[in-house]
C-alpha cells in the first residue's frame, strides 16, 4: 500500500484503507472516498491532488491525500 499522492496521473486506483480520526474519515467518506471504491489523480496542484471521485472532481491537499492508501 502506498498513499494516494504517490498514484500515477490518469490511472484509476482502488482505495484499500483510509486512516485518520472518525472525523477525518467521514469528511473523506462523504466527498466520496471510501474503501474498496475507485478513484483517479487527474493532476497535481501545489498544495494537493484534483482526484475524480465518482463522476466528480475533488481537490484534496497534500495531508488528506496522504490518509487514503491503496
Amino acid at each position: 500500500m502506498m498513499p494516494l499522492v504517490f498514484a500515477p496521473i490518469g490511472e484509476e486506483v482502488e482505495i484499500k484503507k483510509i486512516n485518520g480520526t472518525p472525523d477525518v474519515k467521514q469528511h473523506l467518506s462523504d466527498l466520496g472516498f471510501h474503501e474498496g471504491g475507485k478513484c483517479t489523480v487527474v493532476s497535481t496542484v501545489p498544495t494537493g491532488l484534483i482526484v475524480g471521485v465518482k463522476e466528480a472532481r475533488v481537490a484534496l491537499d497534500r495531508s488528506l491525500a496522504m490518509k487514503i492508501n491503496i
